[in-house]
């Protein structure tokens, strides 16, 4: 049945209307009836920001007016779009972040990160204030228009003027952005809206962005008129109406706690997920700010020990904890400048000051020719939790940013570099605009390389220090006769019974010598189920001779509760244990000589060019008493004549 509403009485000689599911009848003062087609009905705006594109507006023809020029015009939608770059709301929190840190050069020295409470419905909005340099009228219309950066430096992170807006519209649908400056003897104060609600219900076809300006510079607040009164109260009229502030006098407090000059901007009506809960979770921790989602993945009641330590290191919390993630965003620590968290300071953390066997890797990337030669340094080693967790990878970072935390470059399934993680800063490739990677050009793909063969070197060389397996080494196999006595197994037994410094990692190519296995081994363990102890060097064993071995393989070692005999490579004999230990034990002696050698050369080293750098000291000084001695004689010999 369809439903009439009357929009006047008949007996008041009024205006008949009739509105039906699709169509409206209009009957005039004469009894006359018109249909007219209703307009489809505006589905609301979904809070799902996945599916907050999904709509149609009616379209309007784009006609110029005359005099003027025909330009692009950007529709609403455009900006949803434009925000879908960022597929991971911490990295649309970050961009925010060095926008803040960007400041430091202009006197900032804190960001703040909080929830506050929308005064119209009281829903949770999100808050960041900085006290940095602020914008200027031009300045903020810049901010809040595509494409347009001051940003260029080359120690600045932002550089195409589409981060803000990306990043404001990723984690709410409006944003609102009041802002302080000083300009050449001139202050001023300006608050702009950029609402997805307000351009999307009102149906319009273009982005419109209402802005007012204040001139402070006496201390009142004087509008700044730029085109009329009338345009300037449309302006604020908007803003009080689509904003979470009723009162011009609401807006005005709003400056009062970012002093002579900074920004503070509000992100409200906050995206929900699909299951209609806010995206952000501002109630399980008060000190932080959470993704829902990706934190109830873990979120079991009974997991395993392993997995409860995994999902306890940062590697981890970076995908749902806000401030673990910020502690990591950014290489060097900050001296003067803070991060400011729901209150708390956030502790900035280098997991490169905590890796075990740490070792610097140099890398000079094969740049064009006209490009400057620049070099990279790659801290590498082990995480102080290896070898009981697998965390591995590379974090990689762009001007002091992070772009790729916990890069894996070893295909997935594979044990090789577990354990290992790697810190870098690779300022000669350029990262994605949403800033969470690197473009794949050629430099990359190099870069990827070397990784790989850096993450392989390090591990074929380090990986027998937390009981792994070298690459390419065989585990020997005991004779057939012997299956109760195979020695496979962890070098952790024996490695514990060797003095200081020395680790099994394989043996000599000492290989010509044969065992006579009808006599006894007169060794440190006289019988087969005996430990091996008090292993020293020196020690020797007493074999004869039987038959020619080959090469011997490297082991990893034995099991508590070892034995005396081990097989060959090829089964073909034996090999007292003890020689093993012997071997080891003598190549470290001589690897510690080496290394004692090595580092006496670099003392001589650093002791000659420090006496060549007096040398030439000297030898600057009689140059220049030379030269004035020389200079003295000339003006002598001139006055005499």
């Amino acid at each position: 049945m369809d439903v009439v509403e009357i929009a006047s009485s008949d007996d008041e000689g009024g205006v008949g209307v009739e509105r039906r599911s699709n169509q409206q009848v209009q009957t005039d003062q004469v009894g006359q009836q018109t249909v007219v087609p209703l307009p489809p009905a505006e589905p609301p705006l979904s809070r799902s920001f996945w599916k907050a594109g999904a709509y149609d507006n009616t379209p309007s023809k784009l006609t110029p007016a005359p005099d003027q020029l025909e330009h692009a015009r950007v529709h609403p939608k455009f900006l949803h779009s434009n925000a879908t770059s960022h597929k991971w709301a911490f990295g649309a929190i970050a961009e925010l972040l060095d926008n803040a840190v960007d400041e430091i050069c202009n006197g900032a020295t804190f960001v703040k990160l909080d929830r506050i409470d929308n005064r119209k419905d009281n829903s949770p909005a999100l808050l960041f204030q900085d006290d940095g340099g602020g914008m200027d009228p031009e300045s903020i219309r810049k901010c809040m228009s595509l494409g347009y950066s001051s940003k260029k430096s080359n120690t600045t992170i932002g550089q195409y003027g589409n981060g803000f807006k990306t990043s404001t519209m990723r984690l709410g649908a409006d944003v609102i952005v009041f802002s302080r400056a000083s300009r050449t003897s001139r202050a001023t104060q300006s608050i702009g809206l950029l609402s997805y609600t307000f351009l999307r219900r009102t149906g319009q076809d273009d982005v419109i962005v209402p802005m007012v300006d204040f001139d402070i510079s006496d201390h009142w607040a004087e509008p700044i008129i730029y085109s009329s009164k009338e345009d300037w109260s449309t302006n604020l009229k908007t803003i009080l109406e689509w904003s979470p502030f009723a009162s011009k006098e609401e807006l005005m407090q709003q400056f009062e706690d970012i002093g002579p000059h900074g920004t503070k901007i509000i992100i409200y009506n906050l995206w929900l997920n699909d299951e209609g809960i806010f995206e952000l979770n501002f109630d399980d921790d008060d000190e932080d700010i959470r993704l829902r989602d990706e934190a109830n993945r873990g979120s079991l009641s009974k997991v395993p020990k392993k997995v409860a330590e995994l999902q306890s290191h940062i590697s981890y919390c970076i995908r749902y904890s806000l401030r673990a993630y910020a502690s990591i965003l950014y290489l060097r620590k900050f001296t003067n400048f803070q991060i400011i968290l729901r209150g708390k300071p956030v502790q900035q953390f280098n997991i490169a000051d905590e890796l075990k066997y740490p070792k610097v890797v140099i890398y000079r990337p094969q740049h064009n020719t006209a490009l400057k030669e620049a070099s990279m340094e790659t801290t590498i080693g082990f995480i102080k939790e290896a070898p009981a967790l697998g965390v591995s990878g590379f974090n990689v970072y762009h001007k002091n940013r992070l772009i790729r935390p916990f890069w894996k470059v070893t295909s997935d399934g594979s044990s090789k570099g577990n354990g290992v993680v790697g810190v870098l800063e690779a300022n000669f490739i350029e990262p994605a605009h949403d800033k969470q990677d690197f473009e794949r050009s050629s430099l990359f793909i190099r870069l990827e390389t070397k990784l790989k063969q850096m993450l392989m070197d390090y591990w074929k060389s380090n990986c027998h220090l937390m009981g792994h397996q070298p690459p390419g080494s065989r585990v020997q196999n005991m004779q057939k006769k012997h299956p109760a006595q195979s020695p496979v197994g962890h070098a952790a037994h024996i490695q514990k019974q060797l003095p200081a410094n020395q680790h099994i990692v394989g043996l000599t190519a000492n290989t010509k010598k044969e065992m006579n296995l009808d006599q006894p081994i007169n060794c440190l363990t006289a019988n087969l189920g005996q430990d091996v102890d008090n292993v020293q060097p020196g020690n020797r064993c007493r074999t004869s001779v039987r038959e020619e071995l080959p090469a011997v393989q490297p082991i990893i070692g034995l099991r508590e509760g070892s034995f005396k005999e081990v097989t060959s490579a090829d089964g073909s004999g034996l090999i007292s244990v003890d020689k093993i230990c012997e071997e080891n034990i003598q190549l470290f002696m001589r690897c510690e000589e080496h290394m004692r050698k090595e580092n006496e050369l670099k003392q001589t080293i650093s002791e000659l060019e420090r006496k060549l750098e007096e040398a030439k000291k000297k030898c600057a000084q009689l140059s220049s008493h030379l030269e004035i001695r020389r200079k003295q004689r000339i003006l002598k010999s001139t006055e005499k004549i």
